[in-house]
């Protein structure tokens, strides 16, 4: 069954924003919580991670992570042959998610945007390498790593290797990264052999990243401003030129705008979460059976 599309603003080349509707509820991929800082990634009817606050004197130092095998990808299976010939990640992905049977995509508008740099330890110091348990320090002034929500493959896996030879080639396919305000960083939703052959070669992963925004009619009023002056100055183009000065004008002005319009800045939205059914009693128990042991318990 095809899930119903939203509504797209274009972003230019790089950025897209999605106003999914109609998707009421939780979604699929979903964060539950408990009290006592307990935290629930399900995916269906599937537990994938467990999570609980770590309290001492930074407040809230952290959390402890154990996570579950049975993880899906939102996303189909990216052959080879796509990364050679792309087209535009960025509606790719827009359509996969869009169509996902498990993913996290909730009545919201959703920013999904290409992201080519960050922090250093972001992917060299805090991408969770251990599987299944880790912990997400918060002390030194925020965390911002990435959490694979399944086991990562060696290095010289076959997949991997295949992949390595994309990455050294410039054609790997981007990463998908699911911005989560419960880790204060990323779950990593797809790509997680691509990543590990991005970084194999000393490589920082191609991502595009995934993240809920507020209906923001202060970014929509500015957008229109500058949508308006760009008709503006289109119409006012022909003027005194001749037709090839005014392809190549044309061509600049487009390039100025998307960039200008994928550049304005979005505010992230919290990451909703639901509650979790039983509570704090299901949690324990799921715990438990997991073998996870938080301290303080």
């Amino acid at each position: 069954m095809t899930m119903k599309r939203g509504c797209r603003e274009l972003l230019g080349p790089g950025g897209v924003v999605l106003d999914v509707r109609d998707r009421p509820g939780p979604p699929p991929l979903r964060f539950e919580t408990a009290d006592g800082g307990r935290l629930l990634l399900r995916q269906g009817g599937r537990p994938l991670l467990l999570g609980r606050e770590e309290e001492g004197g930074c407040s809230h130092e952290g959390l402890f992570v154990h996570r579950l095998e049975g993880f899906r990808s939102p996303l189909p299976r990216i052959r080879s042959d796509l990364m050679r010939e792309p087209g535009n990640w960025v509606h790719q992905y827009a359509s996969w998610l869009e169509e996902a049977k498990e993913g996290p995509l909730h009545d919201a508008r959703w920013h999904l945007r290409e992201r080519r740099r960050f922090p250093a330890y972001v992917w060299w110091g805090d991408f969770m390498r251990d599987w299944p348990a880790c912990h997400l320090d918060w002390c030194a002034g925020g965390w911002e790593g990435v959490v694979p929500l399944r086991p990562l493959s060696p290095t010289d896996a076959p997949r991997v290797k295949a992949y390595r030879k994309h990455a050294r080639e410039d054609m790997l396919a981007p990463v998908l990264l699911w911005r989560v305000t419960p880790f204060d960083g990323w779950a990593l939703l797809d790509g997680h052999d691509r990543a590990v052959a991005a970084l194999a070669e000393g490589r920082t992963p191609p991502c595009l990243v995934l993240y809920r925004v507020p209906d923001d009619e202060t970014w929509r009023r500015t957008a229109d401003e500058l949508t308006e002056g760009h008709e503006q100055r289109m119409e006012l183009l022909t003027a005194g030129l001749a037709d090839t000065d005014v392809e190549r004008r044309r061509a600049v002005l487009e390039t100025a705008y998307e960039d200008t319009l994928s550049s304005l800045p979005y505010d992230e939205a919290p990451t909703l979460t639901w509650p979790l059914p039983g509570g704090a009693a299901t949690w324990d128990d799921l715990a438990a059976r997991a073998v996870f042991e938080c301290p303080r318990d």
